[in-house]
């Protein structure tokens, strides 16, 4: 087997041959020519396993905001590592990870260790359940939180993919259709306002992404989070926000403390633990209090000591780092989105860049401006993804889906080479989408 790819190509067949679509989460299945093997990763690098180095965008999916392998995590990970893995016991890191998360979250009073995003979302509906004593929630089109029922619908590859989500009047969806999730598009207080009112059931819980980042990456619209607050507040319903990807992200309390408007319930993960399994559920007393009467949350791998070392150095770093790091990463991923916006324009081409803080959305012509998931959902996903497929042979790794994050420890070099790599693949884009146009042999743009 030769070729560029060649060594990681071999380790894909053995990895089919026992692991469905032979990856451990099915999104790596989408990089294209192969899903990357890597052997080792350090600050904004990574290196696979045909040697090859690239500056990376993808940071584990986004958990490793301060890059991968940052030395102070490191450090405490191996020393706590001595000292056991999960002793099936309370430790002092649980209390401290909990006080820093308070310190730092705006809405936080309360924290919850857990181990995953997704189960910590599905703790939070059943809070909202528990405290409220109703059973619908509210969630929004194309608002991405975790892959387990019953909020997997109104994303790409869910069972619910129709309409409402592309826009229009809320409606209801879930994994057997039966009311207990309600549809509703993002940016429209007039539909939220509908769907917290025109139930057949009074709403437990609104849960949305502050900054919807999955699929699109467009800010609220001004005014939006705050209504959706008054509307929650006269409701009854508890008010979710999950920063799985914003918080620590957006800013040292997330998405909350950038826009000014407090959930009753936070859900965190990605950037808590420098890439280590950790999450939490945070939020004001009087909710998080129902989970030691009402409902519990369990869990075997919940606040076990190496994670948590991950996370309690991760936390302090951030917290000592906060006045220049926040600044700093925004403006060097700003300059990034103008060094692509003005690629984009000297090719031709009508790609879309979306910037938030640190996370990045390429958009190959959607719908603009790009203010709903509707929107964002009308681009070119192919243009995107074969993008991304030449990147990677420039040295530069990126998801196939556009979604890019930066992290503070992309300096100038890594500028200077994505530059030039997008400059060279935006010209193979353009060469075989205009030769596919033309119907030339080799024009096949994937």
């Amino acid at each position: 087997m030769t070729g560029r790819y060649a060594a990681g190509r071999a380790a894909a067949a053995r990895a089919s041959a026992l692991i469905p679509r032979g990856v451990s989460s099915a999104m790596r299945a989408d990089q294209r020519p192969v899903a990357l093997h890597v052997t080792r990763a350090q600050g904004s690098r990574m290196w696979d396993v045909d040697g090859h180095e690239y500056v990376d965008y993808v940071l584990g999916f986004g958990a490793a905001f301060l890059g991968h392998a940052p030395p102070a995590v490191v450090a405490a990970v191996a020393e706590q590592a001595r000292h056991g893995f999960a002793p099936g016991a309370q430790h002092a890191a649980e209390a401290a990870v909990a006080e820093l998360v308070v310190a730092c979250v705006p809405s936080a009073e309360m924290v919850a260790p857990m181990t995953t995003g997704s189960e910590a979302v599905h703790a939070a509906v059943r809070l909202a359940r528990a405290t409220t004593g109703r059973r619908p929630i509210v969630k929004f089109a194309g608002h991405y939180h975790g892959w387990l029922d019953p909020v997997f619908v109104g994303v790409p590859g869910s069972p619910a993919i129709e309409a409402p989500q592309l826009g229009g009047a809320p409606g209801t969806a879930g994994a057997a259709g039966d009311g207990s999730v309600v549809l509703c598009p993002f940016n429209d207080a007039a539909a939220l306002e509908q769907a917290l009112a025109g139930g057949t059931e009074p709403v437990a819980g609104v849960l949305m992404e502050p900054v919807p980042c999955n699929f699109g990456t467009f800010a609220p619209d001004a005014g939006y989070l705050e209504r959706a607050r008054e509307l929650c507040d006269a409701a009854g319903a508890v008010l979710i926000f999950d920063e799985v990807i914003t918080g620590f992200r957006m800013a040292l309390g997330g998405a909350q403390e950038r826009f000014g408007v407090t959930p009753d319930l936070t859900v965190l993960s990605k950037g808590i633990a420098s890439g280590m399994p950790v999450a939490a559920l945070a939020g004001r007393e009087a909710v998080m209090r129902v989970a030691a009467g009402a409902m519990s949350i369990v869990g075997t791998y919940n606040g076990t000591p190496v994670p948590l070392a991950a996370a309690r150095a991760t936390l302090t770093e951030l917290v000592r780092r906060a006045p220049e790091l926040y600044p700093a990463v925004d403006a060097f991923s700003a300059r990034l989105a103008g060094e692509l916006r003005d690629l984009a324009g000297a090719h031709g081409a009508p790609l879309v860049v979306e910037q938030i803080g640190p996370v990045l959305q390429l958009l190959w012509a959607p719908r603009t401006p790009v203010r709903s998931y509707a929107d964002a959902s009308q681009h070119d996903r192919a243009a995107v993804a074969r993008l991304a497929e030449l990147l990677l042979d420039e040295g530069v790794n990126a998801l196939a889906r556009g979604l890019w994050f930066v992290s503070p420890e992309h300096g100038e070099e890594d500028l200077a080479r994505t530059v030039a790599a997008v400059d060279r693949a935006l010209g193979r884009l353009g060469a075989e989408r205009g030769a596919a146009a033309r119907g030339a042999p080799g024009g096949a743009v994937a």
